[in-house]
Parts: C-alpha cells; structure tokens; sequence
C-alpha cells in the first residue's frame, strides 16, 4: 500500500544478494547463511532506526531484502514443473514487514492435485522455519482460492493484496481473475461485510481511541482502519495505489496527508515495539511507553512527563484517523454506492437541509460564504434530535473550511450567541460538542479546549485523554435527564430537572479540566478560563461567579466525602460555608456525580454515592437551618440517641440492658452512627452476650446506588494488631475495605464498622457468602495468639511501571480531638494490614479511616490518637511515624 509522492528504491547496502549468492554457494549448509543475512539485515534495519531513517525506507526495505532471500530459498529447490508459485499476501503482499512480522505467504497451485509438489513444498517450508522465519502460510489450487474466497472476507482480503515472489505470474493472474468483483464479493457487499468487521473490531475496545494501553493495529484509529480505507477503495477502483483513490474522488490531498502521516507514526511506534520486545507485539503496554518515550526523543518537563507527550501525539494521530475512517468509509456508502438513490430532501433553511436523515450543506460555498454556519450546522442538530448526524460531503466542507475559525472569527458576537444557543438549546448538547470535537471545530472555537486534545495523564485513574473525559462528563450529565437514570443516580436525576440554568452545567463541564497540563492548580487555571469565556460571551457576573466556583470548586466535594469524617458536625458546617448556597450545592453534586462517573468506570459505585448523597444532604440541612445556627455536636448526639432508643423501645428491647451498655460507649460513637444503625448494633450486642467468640454482625443493602456497601460489624475484646487482622482477613476474602470506623468502649470492646466490597467495586448481597465471611472472620479474630501473618499476593503488572511516592502528611483535627493521616502510597496487597501494624508498633490508636484506591495509588486518611485518646501533637513523634511509613510502603512486591 504505497504512499502518496512516495517511491520506495531498494537499497543494494541493505542486502547484497550477489554476495549472498557467493557465500551460499561456498558454504556446506544454507541454514547457517540464511539465518547469519536474517540477523545481519534487522541489525541495519535497526542502526537505521535508531537514526531516523525514514520508516517507510525500512518497513518496505524489509519486505524487500526477504523478497530477495525467498527467492534464493526457492531456488534451492527442485520444483517438478511451472504449476506452482510463490506469493507474498496479505501486509506482506503490501510490501510492508515490521521486524517480527509474520512474512504471511501463499504457495499457489494451478491444479487441485498437489501430489507431485508434496515434497518439495514440505521441505521448502521446513526449511523456512528452519532458518527462523516467522511464517503464516498456506497451500491452495485455483480452485481452493475461488472458493475459500467466496466463503470468507478474510480470505478475499489476503488474496487482493499479493505479489508474485517467484514461480509463474500466470497463476496469481489467473487467481486474481478468479476472485474478481464481478465474480465474487462485489465492491457494495466487500464493504458492507468489511464494515462490520471494523463494528465488531471496535466494539472490542469499546469504540473508543483512547485507551491507556492501546493496541496500534487494532484499536480505533490504528493501523486496521488505515488498511480498511485501501481495502475497500482498491476492492471498487481496482488499483494498489494511493494517487489513483484521490484521483477517483475517494479523497483530496489533505485526507492523504493525514493518513500518510498517521501511518508513518503508528509504524515508527510499531517498528519500536517489535524491535524492543522481540516479538509481533502490537499492545502499546505501559511497560513499553516511556521506553519509546525516550527512544523518540522526549524529555520530561515540569508541566509533562515525556510518556505524557509522546502519547499526546499518538492520540492525536489516532483520533484524527478514526474521523478520517468514519467520514471516508461513509463518503463512500453515500456517494459511491449510494449516489443514485433517491432520498427525501427537507430544507431547513437556505443553507442546510436534511437528506435521507442527515444533514448537509445546500451548496459547497456555504461555510466559504457564511462561515457562521460552521456553528450553526451543530445548533440545527440540537433543535432537530431526528438528524442522524451529518452527511460525509458536508463532514468534508466542514474539515476543509474549519480554518476559518480564528480570532476575529471568535471575537464576532454573532458566533458568540450561536455557541451559546447551542448550550442553551435544550437538545443533547453533549453529542454536538462531541461532534464539535470530532470535526476540529470545538478546538478552534475555544483554543484551550484545543490545548487539552489528547493530552492523558500516566496513571491508572485517569483512563482518558482530557477532552475525552470531559466529553464523557457532559455524556453523564445529558443522561441523568433520562428516566432510566433515576435507577442509578436518583439524586442527581432528581437534581438535573431542578438547576435554574443548565446552560451553566454544561459550560462548568466543558472547563473543568481545561487548566491541565499547564502548570499550576488546573482548577484555578480554569476558572481563570471559565471568567475569559462567560466575558466574551455575555453572562451576567452572578453566572459568571457560579461557574467560576464551580470550576474552582469541582474536586471539593468528592474530597469532603471520601477524606473527611462526614458524621462529624462540624465537617458539615465548614463545607456548608464554603458552598454558600443550596443551589451551587445542587450544581456542585451533579457536576460531582458526573466527574466521578467519567473518569473511570470502576469509580462509581455504591460507596461513593452513599458518601456523596449524605454529604449533600447533611449540606442542604444545614443551609436551611443557616450558617449562623449550625449544629452542635452535643446536640447531634442527644437527637441520635433519643431516635436509637425509640426505635429499640419499639421492637421490646430490655431498655435497662441498653442504658448499661451506652454508659460504655462514648459520646463519638453517637456521632459516626446513623440511629438504624446504632439500634441494629446494640441488639447484635445484647443477644451476643455471654459467647466467648467474636461477634461478626453483616448488613447487605438492597441497592447498591441507594445504600452503598456491606456493612461489617467486629464486637470483641479490643487487642493489639486487631485493625491489621482484620484487614488482612478481609483480604483473603478478596474484600476491599473503602471506609473503617473504630470506637472502643470503656471496658475495652470493639466497636468497628468496616464498609466492604467486592473485586467488581459492589456490595455483597449473597446469604452463602455473606455467611462464608462471617464464619472466616470469626475463624481469624477468636484468638490474637492466630492472628495471620500479611499475605502478600503477587503484585500485579500495571502497577508496576508507576512510581508514586509514599507521601505523609499530618495534621491536627481539632474539632475531633484526634490527628489527620493523609497516606498517598503505590497500591500494593496488604497495604492496610501494613500499616495497621505500624500503628501498633508506635502504639497509635485508630478512630476512623476512608480508604480510596486511584488506579494505582491509594489515597486514605486515617483519624488517630495515642493510646490515651489524645492526638499526636509532638514533633518528633509525627516524623518518626512518618518515616516508617514511608520506609514499609515504598517497598514494592
């Protein structure tokens, strides 16, 4: 598949099949020379890489140099007859050979009889192996190809892209006259079983470019559907060459350049992989990025990391072949196969109409003439939802015009209200800007936009680009306005429909993220942002103010509900002052929801919107009730109790056995317990009286969204090392604790509450397994003499190839009466055993704990004292504590 204005000339200093010859010819075996020129000539292909050399020059030459060595090969046979040839197929059959690529072959024969060639042919392809080539081979008569042609797609596919190595050409004519269109898969058919191929191929990686370890040929916008668009082009125009497609109309030069070039990157990172990993490896694994980082010559920066740039750059290529693909291989459904059929024609106006349910351009002038509608074109999709999406004619008018969008373009206040009535326009904004990005036009209109495109962060948690993640929080927020989103996100679906102005929503989405990647706190870089935009645009400085503290805002309430110790009184209070009022909470939490939801899909879980609605809750009670009046503590204690104890009262508890029991309790315990929950714990308690065994109480949601995680309840005697025991049990079990509660009574009984989920980031619901974890940590904690040493599971291979520091930070929390933890540490196994038994080491007590795990970091805040309840305050003692952490956790497994 040759490239445009590209000549591939072979290079005699690459392979000198003339002294090839003479060696071979001198020498008792040809195994040792052929493998001795195999080596000798991936060593120059490889000095050459390593110095730039074009990569097509060595792609193409490597297909060249095994050309000539086949046919030496060949030639060192006895062949009965000219009934049999040799043909590279397939990528091979292209001219192209990566370093360890299969050198795909068909040995061709004129007649289905293959008895006189039984023997030469098995030790031809012996000897191939024999000398370390990597082979995929087959052997079919004219008859077969005809017919396995017929049958597979695949097959037909291999079998238009071939070369004649050695044998008669006779033959591979006649096979290409056998499977030609007008006897087998039509041009219309080939494309329409090719395109459901690519579908499928998509739908694998989840229609989607930006993956964190992308596959280079066949993820969306890889190497595939470069191949797709010569496939299906060369199957109609019957050409192998790239300037006959653009002379057919297919394309024009701009979309050859961007596929030449996306090609030519994608095969200088494939020649990388095959040349770094010793194998066909198409995974661009993290174990590989900065590896190719710095082979191609990036450096880290103080804004980004090298891998961070070298892979801007591969998301760039790929996001602009996959529109490439999507509007060439449409252009040709319309225009080629298409063109003559009628389609019902609905004006819009005098620049637009609708055409077989898509949109498009009435003539090809209208941007060059109205570059307005370059805007318009989106707010018209918005108003009229039954518009499919935009005909592939227009998609080029629009990349060949999109230009036009400079400053002046921006600073017109005509295009300012378009782009404002699009936000406001009540339809599915989200699919319009995704569009907008798609097209190249939401990077021109708001450059800082632009700047975010591909920009990805190195780490486990951030699994998409910038401007894709921010393309998917605005996909969130569009769907909680749908009645299916009120099962998943009832409080934010409930919200949506209440917020005065979700034109604000959107713009808070859009600038979120915009700071990244720019140096400094990306929050107030975008609010800075956000301020220039609702400027030129002519929002009211209320608005102005809302966004902005939105955009400075956003992490705020995901911080507050996963770090902080949310049945506390006072937390609640100081966020309330810092939201100000209801209604930038209510903003505040869907933006929240959405952020949340699409960073990483394993985020969302029943946890965190249990967190995240109490939060808000709690929030909106105390803004109701006024920032000058919030609740006291000992108020929030007394209404806990006086409900805890109705609701006992209620079922026929012995309320004297309960008043002797919360002598014992403490008055925090009344502050980190809902009542229900209070009640649910004391009758476990009374009816557990008299066993010598632990008491293990399990409380299973019935709703993931609506109430969280699997509750875990320890009631024993309050030992040593109990916090690391039980961390490490819950291990064992494949349980990942997200929040810990530890209260100890005055008579040394546990009262710890452990919120759990599954592997799959889901409560536990099952009675069988609800039971098997009870019984098992009954097993582990009946005796402290037992207690298990950590387990430590084999880490696994993504966490590998990040370095996060073990960061400690230490703070006091006043209004508790306790010491703040911050833990920011590589996520191992057995993590949280670790440091329980650190804490037991400094005789440190624990109070609470929220656990969050980040990809391949942990972030977890723990609330301590010393073993008389008092928080650490000296010094000396907070840096010792801090350096054995830091020793213990950043040791790797």
């Amino acid at each position: 598949m040759l490239l445009h204005h590209y000549r591939f000339e072979p290079d005699p200093t690459l392979f000198d099949v003339e002294a090839f010859q003479a060696e071979l010819t001198g020498s008792r075996s040809p195994i040792a020379p052929f493998k001795a020129a195999l080596a000798e000539i991936q060593a120059r292909l490889d000095e050459r890489f390593r110095a730039g050399t074009d990569i097509r020059d060595l792609v193409h030459g490597r297909a060249w140099c095994l050309d000539q060595l086949l046919r030496v090969a060949w030639r060192q046979h006895d062949w009965p007859d000219d009934g049999i040839a040799l043909l590279a197929v397939g990528g091979y059959g292209r001219g192209e050979l990566h370093p360890r690529s299969d050198v795909d072959l068909l040995l061709l024969l004129e007649h289905d009889d293959d008895t006189p060639y039984r023997e030469p042919l098995s030790a031809f392809i012996t000897f191939l192996w024999d000398i370390g080539l990597e082979i995929g081979h087959s052997v079919r008569s004219l008859s077969d190809c005809e017919r396995e042609a017929a049958a597979d797609v695949t097959v037909i596919t291999n079998l238009i892209e071939s070369r004649t190595l050695a044998g008669a050409e006779r033959l591979r004519e006649a096979m290409q006259a056998r499977v030609a269109p007008e006897r087998l898969w039509p041009a219309d058919h080939f494309f329409e079983a090719k395109w459901q191929e690519q579908i499928a191929r998509h739908y694998r990686f989840n229609n989607s470019e930006y993956h964190l370890e992308p596959n280079i040929k066949s993820s969306p916008g890889g190497l595939r559907d470069i191949q797709m668009i010569g496939w299906v082009a060369k199957r109609h125009f019957d050409t192998q060459r790239y300037e006959d497609i653009v002379d057919n109309g297919f394309m024009n030069d701009a979309e050859l350049r961007i596929l030449s070039q996306g090609q030519a990157f994608l095969w200088q990172v494939r020649y990388a992989l095959h040349m770094l990993t010793g194998r066909a490896e198409d995974r661009l694994l993290f174990d590989h990025q900065a590896t190719i980082a710095e082979l191609f010559g990036y450096h880290d920066t103080p804004e980004r990391l090298a891998v961070e740039q070298f892979m801007k750059r591969y998301y760039r290529h790929v996001t602009a072949l996959a529109g490439l693909n999507d509007m060439l291989l449409q252009h040709f459904d319309e225009v080629i196969l298409r063109g003559g059929e009628a389609l019902e024609r609905v004006p819009l106006n005098e620049r637009f109409e609708i055409k077989g349910g898509y949109i498009q351009a009435r003539s090809r002038a209208v941007f060059r003439e109205s570059p307005s509608a370059l805007l318009e074109l989106f707010l018209l999709m918005a108003e009229h939802p039954e518009i499919e999406g935009v005909r592939a004619d227009t998609i080029r008018l629009i990349r060949d015009h999109r230009h036009l969008i400079d400053d002046l373009y921006r600073d017109d206040p005509r295009h300012q209200r378009l782009f404002m009535a699009l936000l406001r326009s009540g339809g599915n904004v989200a699919r319009q800007l995704q569009r907008m990005n798609r097209y190249g036009v939401l990077g021109k209109y708001l450059p800082v936009f632009g700047q975010a495109v591909g920009l990805m962060q190195h780490d486990l948690f951030h699994i998409y680009t910038v401007d894709a993640h921010t393309l998917r929080l605005l996909k969130c927020i569009h769907g909680f306005r749908k009645p299916e989103a009120r099962e998943a996100f009832p409080v934010a679906a409930s919200l949506i429909h209440q917020l005065p102005k979700l034109d604000l929503l959107w713009i808070a989405g859009l600038f979120h993220d915009i700071g990244k990647g720019r140096g400094g706190d990306h929050s107030l870089i975008g609010a800075r942002d956000v301020e220039a935009f609702a400027a030129r645009h002519g929002l009211t400085q209320r608005d102005t103010r809302l966004v902005a503290w939105l955009v400075e805002h956003h992490l705020l309430m995901s911080m507050v509900a996963q770090k902080r110790d949310i049945s506390d009184p006072d937390v609640i209070s100081e966020f309330a002052r810092t939201v100000g009022d209801e209604t930038r909470l209510d903003y505040l939490y869907v933006l929240t929801v959405a952020d949340i939801t699409a960073t990483n899909p394993t985020l969302w879980n029943g946890w965190r919107a249990a967190l995240l609605r109490q939060l808000h809750a709690e929030t909106k009670r105390a803004l109701r009730r006024g920032l000058e009046n919030p609740l006291e503590r000992d108020d929030s204690v007394r209404e806990t109790r006086s409900e805890a104890y109705s609701l006992l009262a209620t079922v026929g508890t012995d309320m004297d056995r309960v008043d002797r029991l919360w002598e014992s309790l403490g008055e925090d315990y009344f502050l980190q317990y809902a009542p229900s929950e209070i009640a649910w714990q004391t009758q476990g308690i009374l009816a557990h009286d008299g066993s010598s065994l632990p008491l293990i109480l399990l409380n299973a949601p019935t709703d993931d969204m609506a109430e969280g995680g699997t509750k875990v309840f320890i009631h024993t005697r309050s030992v040593e090392d109990l916090f690391a025991a039980t961390s490490a049990a819950m291990e064992q079990l494949g349980l990942s604790i997200h929040d810990a509660r530890i209260a100890t009574s005055s008579n040394d009984w546990t009262l710890n509450t452990f919120i759990v989920l599954d592997d799959h980031g889901r409560a536990i619901r099952d009675p069988g397994r609800l039971e098997e974890i009870r019984r098992h940590l009954v097993e582990e904690l009946d005796d402290p003499d037992d207690y298990p040493q950590i387990v430590t599971r084999h880490t696994p291979r993504q966490l590998k190839h990040f370095r996060v520091p073990t960061e400690v930070s230490i703070e006091q929390d006043t209004a508790g009466g306790r010491t703040m933890l911050e833990l920011t540490a590589p996520d191992r196994p057995g993590l949280l055993a670790r440091v329980g038994r650190i804490f037991m080491e400094q005789d440190i007590a624990l109070s609470a704990a929220k656990i969050a795990t980040l990809g391949e970091r942990v972030e977890d805040v723990f609330f301590i004292t010393d073993k008389a309840g008092r928080p650490l305050t000296d010094p000396d003692r907070q840096q010792r504590l801090r350096e054995r952490l830091i020793e213990v956790l950043s040791v790797t497994g």
